[in-house]
C-alpha cells in the first residue's frame, strides 16, 4: 500500500520522533523545532508546503507535521501498523489499535502538563475512561460544548436530494420512503442521464447501507444496534431492516439504484456526488461532505442536498441527536512517541481561544472582520476563498484541525467558535440560490429540516462502545458485518420475487452466530454507562 506523507515546514532531523520507546520525562524546550508524525484514518489531501496555518504552527510552537492519509483499505492499514509495531507519534482513534496497546494513557499527562485540556473535558472526564482499564486513550475531537450552541448545518444521518429536485418538483416535503422514492423516479424520468438512489458498501463506511433501518423506525444513531428502554437488540434480522431493503429491491427493479454502488470504493462514491449527477441517498452529511465540497468549489450549488428524516408509519423522528462526545475518536499518542510530554502541551497550547480562532476562523483581516461591537464576520470575497479546496489547502489547516480536541459552542466573547455556526454570519453566507431555498421551506437553516433534539440519552451513542479483541461479542459483530456487506446486496439486486428467499437465507446465517455475546455485552456497557456517567 502506497501512502501519501509530505514534511510541512520542514526542520532538521535531529527532531523526529519515530521509533523508540515513549517516555513522559519532561522535554527541555517547548518551542524546540521537532517532527511530528501523524496518521489520518480517511483518505485526504495534503496541504500545500507554504500553508499558512502550519507555517503559523511552527513558527509559534516549533512543531512540524508529517501527515499521513488513508490510502485504500483502513483495516489492512491497521494490520500492518500493529503486526509491525510501527506506530507514529499521533493516531486517530481506533478501537482496533486501542485493543492492540498502540497508545499511552493520558490522564496523568493531562493533569501535569495541559491545563487548557484538563478545563476543556471536565465535564466529561469520566466518559472518556476507557471502562476495561480506567485509562484515557484518545482525545475526543467533538462533542464539547462551552457557551451558546446554534445549530445552522447539518451533519448527522438523513435521506438526501439535490437542491435543484426540490426546486424543479415543487419543493416537497418526502416523510415516507413512498413519497421520496416518487420524487426520485419522476425526476429521473425527466433526466435519464442522473443517478437515481446511491449508497455505499465499503470498508467501514458500510452505514449509508445498513444504518437507515434504524432512523426509519425512531431510534437515534446508535451503530448496529437499536436501544429501547435502555436495552440494546440487533435490527438486521428484524422487520424494519427488511422493510426498507424490500422498497431498495423494488427500486433496483425500476432501474432506480446505482448499477455500481456495490463494487465502488469511497473515493468513486464522492466522485459521484462531485459530478451532480447523484439525485439522492441515505448517508451521514459529514461523509459525502468532501463530494459537496467540490460541488461548491464547481459553482454547482444546485447540485449540492438537504436532507429529510423519512420515518415507517406511527414511528417518532429521531434524526438529529445534540452530538454526543465522539468516544476513542479523535487523536491518541502513540507508544513510540519519543517526547509525549512535549505533545501534548503542543496539543494543549491549541487549546486556548487564540488558537481556536486561528484554527476556526482563521486569520483577523486576512480570513475575518471584526465589527466595532466585537462581532466576527466575513467579507463576500474571504467567504468565497472559505469555499474554495484549493484555496483551503494552502490557507486553512482543516484535515489535521479535524482530528484535534476543539472548542464548539461559543467563545467568551460571545462569538460562534467557527463562522458557520455564527447566526448572521451563516446567513449571509449562502448563496442566493440556498436562501430561496430555505424561504420556500420557511427555514432559515439547514438543521430545521430535522426536528430539534431533546438530551441524549446517559449512555448513547452506543457504537462508541469498545469491543474487545477476540471476545465472542467482536466476533458476532464482526461475523453479522461481513453477513450484512455480503447479504444485503444480493437481496437488493435479486428479481422481486426472490427477495423474500435470499431474505430468509441472510436471516438464517445471523442466527447462527453468537448474537447474545454482542447483545450482552453492549448492554453491560450500557448500564455501567448509566452507573458511571449519570453522576457529576
Amino acid at each position: 500500500m502506497i501512502s501519501t506523507a509530505l514534511l510541512l515546514s520542514g526542520c532538521s532531523g535531529s527532531g523526529k520522533t519515530s521509533g523508540g520507546g515513549s517516555t513522559a520525562e519532561p522535554s527541555g524546550d517547548d518551542t524546540k523545532p521537532i517532527t511530528l508524525s501523524v496518521f489520518m484514518d480517511a483518505p485526504g489531501q495534503q496541504p500545500t508546503a507554504d500553508n499558512k496555518i502550519y507555517k503559523l504552527i511552527k513558527e509559534k510552537t516549533g512543531v512540524s507535521l508529517n501527515m499521513e492519509f488513508l490510502v485504500g483499505d483502513l483495516q489492512q492499514k491497521l494490520g500492518v501498523m500493529i503486526a509491525g509495531g510501527d506506530y507514529p507519534d499521533l493516531i486517530s482513534g481506533n478501537d482496533k489499535l486501542i485493543n492492540a496497546g498502540a497508545y499511552i494513557p493520558l490522564e496523568d499527562l493531562i493533569e501535569k502538563y495541559a491545563p487548557n485540556l484538563k478545563k476543556h473535558y471536565a465535564e466529561v472526564w469520566n466518559q472518556m475512561k476507557d471502562p476495561k482499564d480506567g485509562h484515557i486513550y484518545v482525545l475526543p475531537s467533538y462533542g464539547v460544548y462551552t457557551g451558546s450552541v446554534h445549530d445552522t448545518t447539518y451533519q448527522g444521518p438523513g435521506f438526501y436530494l439535490q437542491k435543484d429536485v426540490l426546486k424543479e418538483m415543487g419543493y416537497p416535503t418526502p416523510k415516507t420512503l413512498e413519497e421520496y422514492f416518487d420524487i426520485i423516479a419522476k425526476y429521473k424520468a425527466k433526466h435519464p442521464d442522473m443517478i437515481g438512489f446511491e449508497t455505499l458498501n465499503f470498508d467501514w463506511r458500510v452505514f449509508p447501507l445498513q444504518n437507515a433501518p434504524e432512523h426509519l423506525s425512531g431510534h437515534p444513531n446508535d451503530g448496529g444496534v437499536i436501544v429501547d428502554n435502555n436495552k440494546a437488540q440487533i435490527f438486521a434480522d428484524k422487520d424494519i431492516a427488511k422493510t426498507y431493503y424490500k422498497k431498495l429491491n423494488e427500486v433496483n427493479a425500476q432501474g432506480l439504484l446505482d448499477k455500481e454502488a456495490f463494487v465502488q470504493n469511497y473515493d468513486q462514491y464522492l466522485a459521484k456526488i462531485a459530478s451532480g449527477r447523484v439525485i439522492g441517498m441515505f448517508d451521514q452529511h459529514w461523509n459525502f461532505q468532501d463530494g459537496e465540497n467540490s460541488l461548491i468549489s464547481q459553482g454547482k450549488i444546485g447540485s449540492t442536498y438537504v436532507g429529510f428524516p423519512l420515518m415507517y408509519p406511527g414511528a417518532k423522528e429521531y434524526y438529529r441527536d445534540r452530538g454526543g462526545l465522539n468516544l476513542n475518536r479523535g487523536f491518541g499518542i502513540s507508544v513510540k512517541a519519543k517526547d509525549p510530554v512535549r505533545i501534548i502541551k503542543f496539543m494543549d497550547a491549541l487549546m486556548t481561544e487564540d488558537w481556536q480562532k486561528t484554527l476556526q476562523w482563521g486569520i483577523k483581516g486576512e480570513d475575518y472582520e471584526v465589527k466595532e461591537d466585537g462581532t466576527f464576520y466575513r467579507t463576500p470575497e474571504q467567504r468565497k476563498n472559505a469555499d474554495n479546496n484549493t484555496w483551503k489547502l494552502a490557507n486553512k489547516a482543516d484535515s489535521f484541525f479535524g482530528y484535534m480536541p476543539k472548542m464548539q459552542g461559543s467563545y467568551s466573547d460571545g462569538n460562534a467558535t467557527d463562522p458557520g455556526t455564527q447566526p448572521q454570519e451563516f446567513y449571509d453566507s449562502l448563496k442566493p440560490y440556498d436562501q430561496e431555498i430555505l424561504k420556500a421551506y420557511n427555514h432559515k437553516t439547514w438543521a430545521e429540516f430535522f426536528k430539534e433534539p431533546g438530551p441524549n440519552p446517559v449512555y448513547f451513542p452506543a457504537y462508541t462502545i469498545i469491543l474487545e479483541d477476540g471476545s465472542a461479542a467482536q466476533l458476532a459483530s464482526t461475523k453479522l458485518n461481513d453477513l450484512s456487506v455480503k447479504y444485503l446486496p444480493k437481496a437488493i439486486m435479486a428479481s422481486p420475487s426472490e427477495f423474500d428467499s435470499v431474505w430468509q437465507d441472510y436471516v438464517n446465517q445471523i442466527h447462527k452466530l453468537d448474537i447474545k455475546a454482542y447483545e450482552d455485552r453492549m448492554n453491560e456497557q450500557i448500564q455501567w454507562r448509566i452507573k458511571n456517567w449519570s453522576s457529576k
